[in-house]
């Protein structure tokens, strides 16, 4: 593991470019994250991975560059279950944010209350390898059991081989349900893939939203994000009323390739092409799935 000092992955974009794209009042970036400062907000020591710091100030600036006024900040697994940072970025949001906390079989249930009254709507677990072990059935029972009374859902962390591999379990999952990163598919595969297939049957369910976050992390041939873009409209063409965007700043664990925030926001255009596709993914989707105020 780590050292605080020594990250284990490079920062976001140092200069990212504003949109040509203007996007429409109240556009909401569906997932993001905040990371330290970590004299205040330490990473977890049980952590497997080390972020460079990244913490609400440079959130904010970046959403004012892109136009971006709402918000939903998912909880990292570098800051575990210390949940200090992500309610102080909640309280300075003024209700323009919302959060996804990590939840886990052991948490008191008087947590569970304080998160949601902070505004956290989701709790999300981890299906990848690299971020430690998967939760097992009877830990994701427990944290259901938990979170069910406050109307959240359940947000998945998986590849697209385990979407389609676990496609009846997490069928079962009796909570709203959405799956993080397009389902990380991949793409080598083409769009017509089980993992893909799996990913649109899931939306076809009624009750499974998938963030179109992560391009950058699918594309095949980056810095060209056209396929995962392609995917991205394919998912909003499947249903347009359950699909969200968000940024994934400041985009941890890539190495390699890290994308322009800017030129992520402008795949929007292909993304959804009409203004009214635009409103309904960065506006009406995020309203209803995060329960931001109408």
């Amino acid at each position: 593991m780590s050292t605080a000092a020594t990250p284990s992955n490079p920062g976001p974009h140092p200069a990212p470019h504003a949109p040509a794209l203007t996007l429409p009042d109240n556009a909401c970036d569906a997932h993001c994250h905040v990371f330290g400062p970590t004299s205040r907000y330490p990473y977890a020591p049980d952590r497997t991975f080390t972020p460079p710091e990244a913490p609400l100030a440079d959130l904010r600036k970046l959403h004012a560059l892109l136009g971006i006024r709402r918000a939903v900040i998912v909880q990292s697994a570098a800051h575990g279950a210390d949940h200090a940072s992500l309610v102080a970025a909640l309280e300075e949001g003024e209700g323009r944010y919302r959060g996804v906390a990590l939840i886990r079989p052991d948490t008191p249930a008087r947590e569970v209350a304080r998160l949601h009254a902070a505004g956290v709507r989701g709790t999300r677990l981890h299906f990848l390898p690299h971020l430690g072990p998967a939760p097992t059935p009877q830990a994701i029972a427990a944290i259901t059991d938990l979170v069910r009374p406050y109307g959240w859902h359940l947000a998945l962390h998986v590849t697209g081989a385990g979407l389609a591999e676990h496609e009846d379990f997490i069928r079962s999952i009796p909570l709203p349900l959405v799956i993080d990163h397009m389902g990380r598919v991949d793409l080598r595969q083409g769009l017509g893939s089980p993992a893909v297939t799996a990913l649109r049957r899931l939306l076809d369910t009624g009750r499974t939203w998938v963030k179109l976050s992560g391009a950058d992390r699918l594309a095949t041939a980056p810095p060209a994000m056209t396929d995962s873009a392609a995917l991205a409209r394919l998912l909003t063409r499947t249903a347009p009323e359950r699909v969200v965007w968000g940024t994934d700043f400041p985009h941890p664990n890539t190495h390699g390739f890290v994308p322009d925030d800017g030129d992520l926001t402008d795949l929007l255009a292909d993304i959804a092409p009409s203004e009214t596709a635009r409103h309904r993914l960065l506006v009406d989707n995020p309203t209803e799935c995060f329960d931001f105020p109408g």
